[in-house]
């Protein structure tokens, strides 16, 4: 999304900048329904280059979904954001096509992954012109599909993040707002999403769902063909803002940035033994509605959180976000940048991992080697907790896996005490071997900014 977002180019990369920003009402589902609940976030990769990933990649690592970026048409223009302005519903972005949209979905399917799409509904553009499906708009008059009615009052920007009305009915940074409290819109909105589940999409991202009143939404998933597909949506938190996260976890899952914030705070400035009660000890949402993540497309580019310029510290961040059972953790995987505002390398195709700018945080094998861990321990809850008071943490998840992480500055040694059968098992950070004697014990070293893993699934290197 983008929490404040601009109506030209340049203001929209200040705003995005500046961003910290149905299941039927009381029946949301925890994490992604299946035993699978990790999501690979594809952004801004195309629909072909999204199917050849799951099958190559994303469904033999054991990822449960991936989530593609818009695929609605929208504004021209190479920047990334483009995508964030929708000028009609049609399947005709620079991603690719409604064939090469249904393509990808049967594909990732084949391959065992279900698709997660990042569905624009708050709001169309800040301007006018044609878009990239040929579509001629204006702000407030997309034809056959949105009049200048079908838009909230309200057309100056938000001011007020501390008034409910001024946050959901104004102009989100200059793009047009729609009235989701309108008979026609709702149906309009649920219409594009019924179009995509008929496309065999399992869930939706919300975007900007923070400046949609909860019950337009409940509405609107109410009138879905499939009213449980998943949903996640992004509610930013703001400490005294009028609307809170919690207010949407009736409709589904709810991102939870504040895990993302803190995560790079502990990493870059605190210890990692204060993550000994993460999540709903340190006031967060529910574990069972929470969406969390290291960083997503926006908060990698304003800074608010780490992103993979971080280097140990974000692939330890990564490494410990699946190893904990907290929340259902996304996977950003985006391209490189120095400029905030450009688009994908190559218009979005992916030709090879770690080529023309795609840095696949999804496919690193620190990262790729968690997500069968997090399958094989779900269910169990943190035990054997051990830390040295300072940056270097271990910790087991029951009988069915453990984790030991040294984000100190030189190698660590030392025994720990596991849950574990005994027997050997395979680090799958390293492929090396580990053995776990009678008593649970083993004994390792591990170098600085590295992690061990060890799970019941996988015994042989």
């Amino acid at each position: 999304m983008i929490s404040r977002w601009s109506a030209t180019a340049t203001s929209v990369a200040t705003a995005l900048a500046a961003a910290a920003a149905v299941l039927a009402p009381g029946t949301a589902q925890a994490a992604p329904p299946g035993t699978k609940d990790v999501t690979a976030v594809l952004f801004e990769w195309n629909f072909a280059s999204v199917a050849r990933e799951c099958t190559n990649t994303l469904g033999p690592a054991g990822y449960g979904y991936v989530q593609v970026s818009p695929p609605a048409e929208h504004i021209q223009g190479s920047q990334w954001w483009t995508s964030y302005q929708p000028v009609s519903y049609r399947i005709a972005g620079r991603l690719g096509d409604r064939t090469a949209f249904r393509n990808m979905v049967d594909t990732c399917h084949a391959a065992g992954v279900k698709v997660v799409v990042d569905t624009v509904v708050n709001h169309m553009s800040a301007g006018s012109g044609t878009g990239t499906g040929g579509s001629s708009y204006t702000k407030y008059t997309y034809p056959g599909l949105y009049s200048s009615p079908d838009f909230d009052d309200c057309t100056s920007r938000i001011t007020n993040y501390q008034d409910r009305w001024n946050v959901q009915h104004c102009e989100l940074v200059g793009l047009a707002d729609l009235d989701t409290g309108e008979e026609y819109v709702r149906g309009a909105v649920a219409g594009y999403m019924n179009d995509l589940l008929s496309l065999g999409v399992d869930g939706f991202r919300i975007d900007a769902a923070k400046h949609i009143d909860t019950a337009d939404l409940a509405n609107i998933r109410s009138r879905l063909a499939n009213p449980s597909a998943y949903w996640k949506q992004e509610v930013i938190f703001g400490s005294g803002e009028a609307v809170q996260p919690t207010e949407y976890t009736g409709n589904g899952d709810v991102q939870e940035f504040r895990y993302a914030y803190d995560l790079k705070r502990v990493l870059t400035d605190e210890n990692l033994a204060y993550l000994k009660n993460y999540g709903e000890g340190w006031g967060y949402m529910s574990g069972s509605v929470a969406g969390v993540f290291v960083d997503n497309h926006d908060t990698e580019r304003n800074g608010s959180t780490l992103n993979y310029k971080d280097g140990a510290d974000y692939t330890l961040a990564n490494v410990f976000m699946l190893a904990h059972p907290y929340g259902a953790p996304d996977i950003n995987s985006g391209y490189e940048f120095t400029d905030h505002d450009a688009g994908p390398p190559n218009g979005g195709q992916v030709n090879a991992c770690w080529q023309d700018g795609w840095k696949c945080q999804h496919n690193w094998p620190e990262i790729r080697s968690m997500v069968a861990f997090r399958n094989a321990t779900r269910g169990a809850a943190v035990t054997d907790w051990w830390d040295n008071g300072a940056d270097a943490i271990a910790f087991g998840r029951g009988g069915k896996g453990f984790v030991a992480i040294n984000h100190e500055s030189g190698p660590l040694s030392r025994t720990y005490q596991t849950s574990l059968p005994a027997g050997t098992y395979c680090n799958v950070q390293n492929n090396t071997s580990v053995t776990v004697n009678a008593d649970g014990r083993f004994t390792a070293t591990l170098g600085a900014d590295t992690a061990l893993a060890i799970h019941a699934g996988k015994s042989a290197c």
